[in-house]
């Protein structure tokens, strides 16, 4: 080969490489949901990428049962407790919203799966119009356009059934349905409404603890303000079982169902961020027994496998100079496609890999157990740039064991575990201790940060200050 044919050969791969690179990079940032919108808006634009219909597995290229992941690389090898199974799973049953697949009728937005911010109303519309009927859409999309920033129905139902001259029982059923949609309790009148549904709606995949129901719908005012003796009294039962069900409620209800956010609810999210988001990936037990080894799951949303389109690559040969020159392009675009798609799986899958084998404890037994760790120590590890990771990292969200779901950015949060602790030395505490106490609390338990910092972190835990923690054990004496 001539150098004038070797330099023409590099100057036609080199900007390919640097597009690979700059195109893997804004894959990685994108969520699950965005990527499926990237995906469909290059089908629908470039006839040289195809999606097929059948699912195969992206790292070991089997042909995927028609539910459930890679029946090989979604197994344990050993059996042993240790082990840490991780495999890319082309799962899309999280963007059927109704659950079986139907798809919507023709007077709904065309594209259901469209990652595009939506107001509240909008989104809990899409989830609940395939099970409606047409004059049941009518009330539902009443009930959405009248619900406050808290995400409670802020009319009377009186006022619907007569606009809409129907029996209560219809707005009822209407609204029961609305309130099953994401985020569960949405359309609720009140906050232990809300609650209610969101204990129901865990009961039917989780145990609830006992008394969960009883407290919140008789004595959810006295549970509120922490009186947990008065709320033992009544419920006939012990102060720590009242304490137990409190947690649980911190932990696994939002009262607000309007601004919840990763899962978390202590405080409220009054930003317009991506809040209504399906996990991008899953860690769970294997077979769903604690015990097991873990599976990370991670999640590449696909309506079927990508290709290059061979009716199209064969067309190309056949056609004169300048059309396929663009032709050419198309095809290299799609192949730039894939591979980039293929590029941010295996970064994923190598970060989420360090990180299990970093945060396992946190992630079987909770927040106290977070170990410190930072996107450069990742970096460093799997030889790529910080930047790098910070994109993996931004905007993705997981799904613990517990189906709790948070930000990816959690597994990095050095505060966390700090926090944890405070919150226990607080619950357990015989008097209302000042923020100098804590302090010398957390020190004795090998934990220095200064006192301001105590503070912050009380104030993020929504823990009150001694003086009114003082009025509080008062009030429940």
């Amino acid at each position: 080969m001539s150098l004038k044919q070797m330099q023409g050969q590099y100057q036609a791969q080199a900007p390919l490489t640097s597009a690979h690179i700059a195109q893997t990079m804004t894959l990685l940032f994108m969520t699950s949901a965005e990527l499926l919108q990237t995906i469909d808006v290059e089908l629908g634009k470039n006839p040289a990428l195809e999606a097929i219909n059948e699912h195969r597995c992206p790292s070991c290229g089997r042909r995927l049962p028609e539910f459930g992941p890679c029946p090989v690389c979604s197994q344990s090898k050993t059996m042993d407790p240790d082990e840490t199974i991780v495999f890319i799973s082309p799962r899309d049953d999280f963007y059927s919203y109704n659950g079986n697949g139907s798809s919507y009728s023709n007077d709904l937005p065309d594209d259901p799966y469209s990652a595009a911010n939506l107001d509240l109303p909008s989104y809990v519309l899409r989830q609940v119009a395939p099970e409606l009927d047409v004059d049941e859409r009518e009330i539902a999309a009443m009930i959405l356009t009248n619900l406050d920033e808290d995400g409670f129905l802020s009319i009377e139902i009186s006022d619907i059934c007569r606009f809409h001259h129907v029996s209560l029982e219809k707005v009822e059923a209407v609204l029961k349905k609305i309130k099953r949609c994401d985020p569960i309790g949405v359309a609720s009148r009140n906050i232990r409404e809300a609650l209610l549904a969101q204990v129901e709606h865990l009961s039917e995949s989780t145990p609830v603890p006992e008394f969960v129901r009883r407290a919140i719908a008789d004595h959810f005012d006295l549970l509120s303000k922490h009186q947990y003796s008065d709320v033992a009294k009544l419920l006939d039962t012990t102060v720590q079982k009242v304490k137990l069900v409190s947690h649980y409620i911190s932990e696994n209800l939002n009262p607000f169902p309007a601004r919840a956010s990763w899962g978390t609810f202590r405080e409220p999210n009054d930003n317009t961020p991506e809040v209504y988001q399906h996990p991008d990936v899953l860690i769970y037990y294997l077979n769903n027994k604690p015990g097991n080894p873990l599976v990370i799951e991670i999640i590449t949303p696909s309506r079927g496998t990508l290709r290059i389109n061979p009716l199209f690559k064969k067309a190309l040969k056949a056609q004169p100079g300048e059309n396929q020159e663009e032709w050419k392009k198309d095809l290299d675009k799609a192949s730039l496609l894939i591979k980039c798609i293929q590029q941010r799986n295996n970064t994923i899958r190598q970060l989420m890999e360090k990180i299990v084998s970093v945060q396992k404890s946190f992630i079987i037994h909770g927040d106290t157990e977070m170990q410190p760790l930072t996107r450069a120590e990742i970096a460093i590890e799997l030889g790529v740039h910080e930047s790098t990771i910070s994109r993996a990292v931004a905007n993705k969200t997981v799904q613990l064991p517990n189906r709790k779901i948070i930000p990816l950015s959690t597994f990095f949060d050095r505060s966390l575990s700090v926090r944890a602790v405070l919150r226990e030395i607080v619950e357990n505490e015989s008097h209302a201790m000042n923020d100098t106490e804590l302090l010398n609390s957390l020190q004795k338990k090998g934990i220095q940060v200064a006192r301001r910092t105590v503070a912050k972190y009380r104030a993020m835990e929504g823990i009150l200050p001694a003086h009114l923690r003082r009025v509080q054990k008062f009030a429940t004496a």
